[in-house]
């Protein structure tokens, strides 16, 4: 449909100021000192929807950061789809490492650098103008909805009883969102599967204060030498997680599937190189691809404690601390795991130091079905833009609020990202390809065109 890529090409630029304009407010959501920037970034995201064609936009309270709700209904008959997505974005430390201000976007190189320039304003975006797009040239086929938070960086501990007290509102036959990636630029992929997330904060305490380490040391513990052990020992030499139960309820994929998954391209050498690393590390047995798509993990995702300025300070810490998450797959319990890591980690903690362990947040894994009549007509829209048909992949990655919709509101959820894993969501130099963003907006028009068909 060239009318389209004409629409795309004639707005192009403006697309481009407007999602800078989103990009440049700094809506951190980890950190308290951001409140307002979110309260901006949903504030903007209303009068994003409102210009792009809702019939009606608002910044709705919450228990947590305002959500954002639009519409538009051209006839309550057809088939509604709900688009979600989050305007809230990740922390940018270390900040030395950024090769440009986080929150200037510019372009360089063919590429958008900024944070949230993929995860997920920039994906989001392309939501909003795909909608303004089919509403300004009158081929809107169906009814659309948004909701966009401004908590799902720290797992969306508000959303699910923002979706209880709003299910009517919120009524929908399928869930659109733009919140994952591609395998690569030339090739198409759908994400079919998501991991759950168990996330995990432990302080371990020994003396009362800092301690002279001259004076002191080899007569009271290390709590980061004890920590330091404590966390070794959470894998066994076959890189397994060695807490008692912690795959009791692993969902066993079966061979002819793995042989299925086996076909989506992937390049040892080139992901090796992509990271700078020499070689890959993992759980024995398993592919490297498996061991992000179909297999639990634990890691540490920070680690602290005692003097780390600059100079020296010999000191014996009085605590050390870790964050650590658990990526689950199906038929995990979140909370079960969280509650078998505590268990675990307080009965291996030795008596000559203190435990705390706190859970942070979490989420159930994900499945959408490869043959539900949305991710034919996802299929269809990346086969009809990209020129080939679409690989699906089990992403390793967690959005813990897809598996609450589910079950909260009785949808299902597809999942059309456009990212990119050199895309560094998440860390310094973010960045999401101009190709890919523009490529966006123009599959998302086949999306709707193909489902409402389907749904006739």
């Amino acid at each position: 449909m060239q009318y389209i890529k004409n629409y795309i090409e004639e707005n192009k630029d403006r697309f481009l100021d407007e999602l800078f304009e989103l990009i440049r407010i700094p809506s951190i959501s980890s950190k308290s000192e951001h409140k307002e920037d979110l309260v901006k970034a949903a504030e903007q995201w209303k009068k994003i929807i409102l210009s792009a064609g809702a019939d009606k936009a608002d910044v709705m309270p919450s228990e947590g950061n305002p959500v954002v709700y639009g519409e538009k209904i051209i006839d309550p008959k057809l088939p509604t789809v709900l688009v979600y997505a989050h305007y809230d974005v990740m922390p940018v430390d270390p900040l030395k490492l950024w090769n440009s201000p986080p929150f200037e976007p510019e372009v360089r190189d063919g590429k958008i650098w900024a944070r949230g320039a993929d995860d997920d304003k920039g994906q989001a975006f392309m939501h909003a103008k795909a909608f303004e797009l089919m509403v300004k040239t009158n081929t809107l086929p169906c009814n659309v909805k948004f909701m966009i938070e401004g908590e799902e960086e720290i797992g969306s501990p508000s959303l699910g009883k923002f979706c209880e007290i709003n299910k009517e509102m919120l009524k929908a036959d399928i869930i659109l969102v733009s919140d994952t990636g591609m395998i690569a630029p030339d090739i198409p992929s759908i994400t079919s599967g998501l991991r759950g997330l168990a996330y995990m904060e432990v302080e371990v305490t020994g003396p009362n204060r800092d301690l002279h380490s001259g004076l002191f040391g080899g007569a009271v513990a290390n709590p980061a030498n004890v920590l330091a052990k404590l966390i070794a020992s959470l894998h066994d030499e076959n890189n397994q997680v060695t807490i008692p139960g912690f795959y009791d309820d692993v969902l066993i994929i079966s061979d002819a599937e793995r042989k299925e998954m086996a076909k989506a391209p992937f390049n040892i050498e080139n992901y090796k190189k992509a990271i700078a690393i020499n070689e890959i590390h993992g759980e024995e047995g398993y592919s490297t691809p498996e061991r992000t798509g179909i297999r639990p993990t634990l890691d540490v995702n920070g680690i602290w404690g005692g003097y780390t300025e600059e100079g020296s300070k010999t000191i014996i810490p009085s605590k050390a601390s870790a964050k650590i998450s658990m990526r689950l797959v199906p038929d995990q319990d979140y909370k079960k795991i969280a509650q078998l890591f505590i268990t675990h980690f307080q009965n291996i903690t030795p008596p000559y130091v203190k435990v705390k362990v706190t859970e942070l947040h979490g989420g159930h894994a994900y499945v959408s079905p490869t043959d539900m009549k949305a991710y034919i007509a996802a299929e269809k829209a990346y086969t009809e833009t990209f020129g080939k048909k679409p690989v699906p992949v089990r992403s390793g990655g967690s959005i813990p609020i897809i598996s609450t919709f589910e079950k909260i509101l009785g949808i299902k959820s597809i999942l059309m990202g456009f990212g990119l894993e050199s895309d560094a969501i998440h860390s310094p130099n973010e960045n999401f390809p101009l190709f890919n963003f523009y490529k966006g907006i123009e599959t998302i028009p086949y999306f709707y065109k193909y489902y409402t068909e389907m749904m006739a």
